[in-house]
């Protein structure tokens, strides 16, 4: 479960105990395994119309401004949201008028943008040819931690087994990349902490 969600061990504990705390039958225990009994349903999600106007907002700028897969996914993911709203709510969802500007096109193939933010999530090397400023091909391993979405381009944030230190990798530079099936030795979250920290960039 936490492979495929894509969080560590302690989150699905801490959220299965919360789920426990709030009503839900759930037999097992860690280690071994967990099965949700029948019958038990999460609250109705509620928001506030400024809530509503964020996640529309929101969405509508993933789906232009990203790569299409995480575009659909903005999509089905509002889609789903409406289909729990009561019906006052679902009308300020689908009625918003707060609409997102055209911007420029992904300057780079939706392939590399779809292979790194999987390499982020699963915490995997990968192994990449960067073209610099000026031209120059060189050959990197990295271990990609973030994602940088700007309105021209993207940035992947990573430690660079070459440089021995983060980079940043303008993605529209990746002329091939080549996914591994080897983890990077530290985590996720202690890489971007200590990124955060280097960069005096406070959590959003």
């Amino acid at each position: 479960m936490a492979d495929e969600l894509g969080v560590s061990l302690r989150t699905v504990y801490r959220d299965i105990a919360t789920l426990k705390g709030q009503g839900a039958a759930i037999d097992g225990e860690p280690g071994i395994g967990y099965v949700l009994r029948p019958g038990f349903m999460l609250p109705p999600l509620m928001f506030s119309e400024e809530e509503i106007e964020a996640l529309v907002l929101g969405s509508r700028w993933v789906a232009q401004r990203a790569d299409d897969p995480l575009g659909k996914a903005a999509h089905n993911a509002l889609a789903k949201i409406a289909a729990v709203l009561p019906r006052d709510l679902k009308d300020n969802l689908d009625n918003s008028s707060l609409l997102v500007g055209p911007g420029e096109k992904l300057a780079t193939g939706t392939v590399h943008i779809q292979a790194v933010r999987q390499a982020i999530r699963t915490e995997h090397k990968l192994r990449i040819d960067y073209r610099d400023g000026n031209g120059k091909v060189t050959r990197r391993l990295i271990w990609p931690f973030a994602m940088g979405f700007f309105d021209k381009v993207r940035v992947v944030v990573a430690w660079c087994e070459l440089r021995q230190g983060n980079r940043h990798f303008r993605a529209d530079r990746i002329v091939a990349l080549k996914s591994s099936v080897r983890k990077y030795p530290r985590r996720r979250l202690a890489l971007l902490k200590e990124w955060r920290e280097s960069e005096n960039i406070s959590p959003q």
